[in-house]
């Protein structure tokens, strides 16, 4: 059974998918990679090989490229949206399926928060870059390593939720 707070990293997973589209696919295949979070016995256990890992990180790198020229399409346009929300919805239902939650149900908040981020993103881009007078650049790239670290500290608070879980129903075993 899923934690309020294993959901909010569920959709946490997906608001980085809605800030930068691959980055968090990289960021769960390599996590499953090392293990951090279980996808073994899922239909979702392929974001662990390392074909996953060098995919997804090969699409992230370049679209952090790929996101600096000024011929890419808004985030927010019906390709790059669409392309959020499939996103979205894979890499919340591989951290759904480390928290033991129904995959459609991982799957629809990972979306939400994909939509969310997506939005919410841009719209902190562009007020960024039109009130502080600076290029699109000296947003774009903190914005890189915010998707990197938000990406990160939800796949790697997955593991220590089941960890403090286990302390605590032993605790509560031991007491009673």
């Amino acid at each position: 059974m899923p934690s309020g707070f294993g959901l909010l990293l569920v959709f946490g997973i997906g608001v980085t998918t809605g800030l930068r589209c691959m980055t968090a696919p990289a960021v769960v295949a390599w996590t499953a990679h090392l293990g951090w979070i279980n996808l073994s016995g899922s239909p979702l256990a392929f974001m662990g090989s390392v074909w996953a890992v060098a995919l997804f990180t090969f699409f992230a790198l370049t679209e952090y490229v790929v996101d600096q020229l000024p011929s890419t399409a808004a985030r927010t346009s019906a390709g790059p949206i669409t392309a959020r929300i499939v996103m979205g919805m894979l890499t919340g239902a591989c951290l759904g399926a480390g928290e033991g939650a129904l995959l459609w149900v991982a799957a629809l908040i990972g979306a939400i928060g994909a939509v969310a981020g997506a939005f919410g993103g841009y719209q902190a881009r562009v007020r960024l870059v039109r009130g502080l007078h600076v290029p699109d650049a000296a947003v774009a790239i903190p914005e890189d390593l915010v998707a990197v670290g938000l990406g990160l500290l939800c796949c790697f608070q997955i593991p220590r939720i089941h960890t403090a879980l286990a302390s605590v129903l032993a605790h509560v075993q031991s007491r009673g």
